[in-house]
């Protein structure tokens, strides 16, 4: 099912769920993994763990600072324009993290060294929580607002949950941990979501008309919209790569793999639901 053949009125409602639904499972499966093994959903970075972030300019190789670090917690080695490194350590002791300073400072004078507490790590893990609560109930009282139906209203904030559960999913198979910056990405998906499910359900359920004509109305102008959106981050994302910008790839990356699973849970997920409430209420 090609998304240039695809024809938003020739399946179900029960074929159009299905496919997500199983990804929902498994995603949430993943998710779960995660939880069990690391404590958080999705691999904690140094923001939310703790730990120690040194950048510094040199012509090693990424195996050469392997091994000159290997007594301690080496967890990443990011690599920038004119020989510059990013190394992120996990959590260390007092006695580790001044012999790491000792040996840094001895090789690379220029090196800068950033350290981020367990106990600061918490906290931004709990902000960061707040933050995406906070989000979720704004923009479920905002749909009930504009819809004031139940299954509409519960359908575009189920779509949004779907989307960041799969993406979260996403993140851990590509191996982009949970850090500040892809937190902002996740939330950034949450109102793409949200705009992309209200501008199909306002448009099947306020226009008048045949419903199979609004959803490929619809259908037409979402897609346009989406891949214009993929269109500019997918560029951001070759930038970001060829750059080696690794804060702006990892975004990129986080936004791409939402992009391309909102696309699916609205006109899979969403527009299934709202094809069967319309039908259930005689075309109403």
């Amino acid at each position: 099912m090609g998304l240039i053949g695809y024809d938003v009125n020739k399946y179900t409602p029960r074929q159009m769920v299905m496919i997500p639904m199983v990804i929902l499972i498994l995603s949430l499966a993943i998710l779960g993994f995660n939880m069990a093994t690391t404590g958080m959903p999705v691999r904690p970075g140094i923001d939310f763990s703790g730990g120690t972030a040194v950048t510094l300019f040199t012509t090693d190789t990424p195996g050469q600072l392997e091994q000159k670090f290997q007594g301690y917690p080496l967890l990443s080695i990011g690599e920038g324009v004119n020989n510059g490194k990013y190394l992120k350590f996990g959590p260390m002791d007092d006695a580790s993290l001044q012999a790491l300073a000792s040996l840094i400072g001895a090789e690379y004078p220029d090196a800068k060294i950033d350290q981020i507490g367990a106990s600061f790590g918490k906290t931004l893990q709990e902000q960061a929580l707040i933050a995406l609560i906070i989000s979720f109930t704004g923009m479920a009282i905002v749909v009930f607002l504009a819809f004031r139906t139940l299954v509409p209203a519960v359908a575009v904030i189920f779509c949004a949950f779907t989307d960041i559960a799969m993406t979260a999913a996403g993140m851990s198979l590509v191996g982009i941990d949970l850090s500040l910056p892809t937190v902002a990405a996740l939330l950034m998906l949450i109102g793409y979501s949200v705009d992309s499910d209200i501008l199909l359900t306002m448009r099947v359920l306020k226009r008048q008309g045949k419903l199979e004509e609004k959803l490929s109305g619809a259908f037409q102008t979402g897609i346009i919209m989406t891949t214009t959106t993929l269109a500019a981050v997918a560029a951001m994302w070759v930038v970001a790569f060829a750059g080696q910008i690794t804060v702006i790839w990892e975004i990129a990356t986080v936004l791409l793999i939402g992009l391309v699973l909102d696309m699916m849970n609205t006109w899979l997920t969403n527009a299934g639901i709202i094809k069967w409430f319309v039908l259930k209420r005689g075309g109403r």
